[in-house]
């Protein structure tokens, strides 16, 4: 039977509370006595620490890995067709450290779902539900086979797509994201693609007053989605 590996404290904290059936569960007897949640699961199995690093692959796990049912990717197009949607669409970001803080930015700040390309990306993967410190057990992520074409074919006058470039034509402040929103955000380097940009409303970007000329791919994220966050409870309150 297929069944996918989480590791870390709050990682698999999060698995016991999300929608996914936890299979299986390794503990040390150190971190057993640290995490009273583990009796809300299947029962734990003890094992030595170093079992536990072969398992999980990382010295990284905090003395707790679990099995579960893999992952339940979302659908794309009905994200998009909810409510004043906010997504949050990644193109071609690798590094699943960086996909993980997103996931976390996103989840907390009430996002709708989060959408990856199939080819050139970082998928769920143990590293990213660590890395989200479990907020992709509550977050909906959807994998699309090209981002232009589902950009083209979801947007429309209640739902504008937005690419981030540090070049871009409206300030995140001035941009208005009250509204359904799709935020596009390229790989650290590359930014967005050419074709993804075109196929985009506008470009934004986040003023900076310092001398480093771009923030972190994850850190742009939580920035921009806390804005629309704050621009949307201001519409709620004028409403």
């Amino acid at each position: 039977m297929t069944r996918d590996l989480v590791y870390g404290r709050n990682a698999v904290r999060e698995l016991y509370r999300g929608r996914r059936e936890v299979l299986e569960t390794w503990v040390t007897e150190r971190a057993a006595r640290q995490l009273p949640w583990l009796e809300a699961g299947p029962r734990p199995r003890m094992r030595p620490e170093r079992a536990l690093t072969e398992a999980a692959g990382t010295r990284d796990h905090q003395g707790v890995v679990a099995w579960c049912e893999p992952f339940r990717y979302a659908d794309a197009d009905e994200l998009a067709a909810g409510e004043r949607p906010l997504l949050v669409c990644l193109d071609q970001v690798t590094d699943p450290r960086n996909l993980g803080a997103i996931a976390r930015s996103a989840e907390a700040a009430g996002a709708t779902g989060l959408v990856v390309p199939a080819h050139g990306s970082a998928t769920v993967t143990p590293a990213v539900c660590r890395a989200s410190a479990g907020a992709v057990e509550h977050l909906p992520v959807a994998i699309v086979s090209n981002l232009a074409r589902y950009l083209a074919e979801v947007k429309g006058p209640h739902l504008w797509a937005y690419a981030t470039d540090a070049e871009g034509t409206l300030a995140v402040w001035d941009a208005d994201l009250a509204d359904g929103v799709a935020l596009v955000l390229g790989a650290e380097g590359r930014g967005v693609r050419p074709l993804v940009r075109r196929t985009c409303d506008a470009t934004i970007a986040i003023p900076l007053v310092g001398r480093v000329g771009s923030l972190n791919v994850a850190v742009a994220t939580g920035v921009l989605l806390f804005e629309a966050l704050r621009q949307r409870r201001s519409a709620s309150v004028r409403s």
